[in-house]
């Protein structure tokens, strides 16, 4: 954890909390983090990765914390971290993180600056191309600083954003990164980010299987001149397991197993189980209070918009089911209480529909374990976007 004084900060206007204190007495809204069920989840992905001859590049974009990304690479053997813009992964890289990639395109003259200037704070650094005006940028910033960057050309897989769509791009790019002085060719990324979300492992299967033999094709077309990858990266929490088996791909880039939403923990594993429920446990908590309860059918609670995005819908409240949180404003949230059963100041824990803009509206992370508070960390690179 980075070095916090925290007798100089005070609960409730610093922090939520400070380690060592009652979990009942933290400060709300706030993020908690269910230490034990995040140490489980963060063990149980590098364990498969290590089984299936697989490394995991974390995705720090979710959780944008420096903490978080040392505990998976202690506990889950990660070999690195992926971001998505260049302030993100400098956040990273400047604490300590040795191997970081910006699976992203970095164009504006004044990033790319930086990001060749990265590798000075002791750190491999990655980045990918799909435009080769992109290539001749790039080489002249790692020449100029005297650097190394290795770049990754991007296919367009399926997610309709960024990459280039067919072998012989792959080919002329990745040649000409090959060719740049300050560049080094390192492989292709190909994430298909359009399916993860897709309720039925059926439909989630069908996208990938379009996808490797994509990416399948692209990589025999490298091999045929001469261009072997390091790296094929790609993988979500809602994928992993087809990418592992493809024989092509040999870098997962999961982030949103870790702490778990609603939107992820509802899509369905093969045998049609809920992935929150069996896969992958809820760690993250946006933690709440019951500030009114003036109409005897429903408790209006501290955590609003504010507190959380809900571009994927709206919280859960975790572990009951006697109570539903229905709608929110900037500060309130109201959830239904049919039969009365909270009370002002009693506190209930949401699961976020979409925990990485959640997490980037806060500035803590409180660790808990059992009734206490161990652990408190910030979100190190909140407000990283460019």
């Amino acid at each position: 954890m980075k070095d916090i004084n925290f007798e100089q900060l005070e609960v409730g206007f610093d922090v939520p909390a400070v380690p060592g204190m009652d979990a009942a007495d933290i400060q709300t809204p706030c993020l908690v983090l269910d230490l034990d069920a995040l140490e489980r989840n963060i063990k149980k992905m590098g364990d498969y990765a290590k089984d299936h001859g697989m490394r995991h590049r974390a995705h720090g974009k979710m959780h944008k914390s420096v903490d978080v990304l040392k505990l998976q690479q202690d506990l889950g053997a990660a070999v690195g971290v992926c971001c998505q813009k260049v302030s993100e992964a400098e956040v990273f890289a400047r604490g300590g993180i040795k191997d970081v990639m910006v699976s992203n395109q970095v164009t504006d003259p004044a990033k790319i600056d930086r990001l060749a200037k990265m590798p000075k704070l002791g750190c491999r650094v990655l980045v990918c191309v799909d435009d080769p005006e992109n290539v001749k940028a790039l080489s002249e910033a790692a020449v100029k600083h005297g650097t190394q960057i290795e770049a990754l050309v991007e296919i367009d897989c399926g997610a309709g954003r960024c990459g280039v769509s067919t072998t012989q791009d792959v080919v002329n790019i990745a040649k000409l990164i090959d060719s740049a002085e300050g560049l080094k060719f390192a492989g292709i990324q190909a994430y298909q980010g359009a399916m993860q979300h897709m309720d039925l492992y059926t439909d989630r299967k069908e996208k990938l299987d379009v996808a490797i033999a994509q990416v399948a094709d692209a990589v025999q077309g490298l091999k045929s001149n001469g261009l072997d990858c390091d790296i094929v990266g790609g993988g979500g929490t809602g994928s992993y397991y087809f990418e592992s088996g493809s024989g092509v791909y040999n870098e997962l880039q999961c982030g949103s197993y870790a702490f778990m939403d609603a939107d992820y923990g509802r899509i369905l594993d093969e045998d049609g189980q809920r992935i929150d429920q069996g896969e992958w446990e809820n760690a993250l908590f946006i933690l709440t209070t019951v500030m009114s309860h003036a109409k005897a059918d429903k408790a209006i609670v501290d955590a609003g918009l504010k507190a959380q995005s809900v571009d994927s819908g709206l919280p859960f409240v975790y572990g009951r089911d006697d109570v539903e949180y229905l709608k929110c404003s900037d500060e309130h949230g109201v959830v239904a209480d049919p039969n009365g059963a909270l009370k002002v100041n009693d506190k209930l824990r949401l699961v976020p529909g979409h925990c990485d803009p959640t997490c980037n509206v806060h500035d803590w992370y409180v660790g808990v374990r059992g009734d206490k508070v161990e652990t408190v960390w910030p979100v190190s690179a909140r407000g990283k976007a460019y």
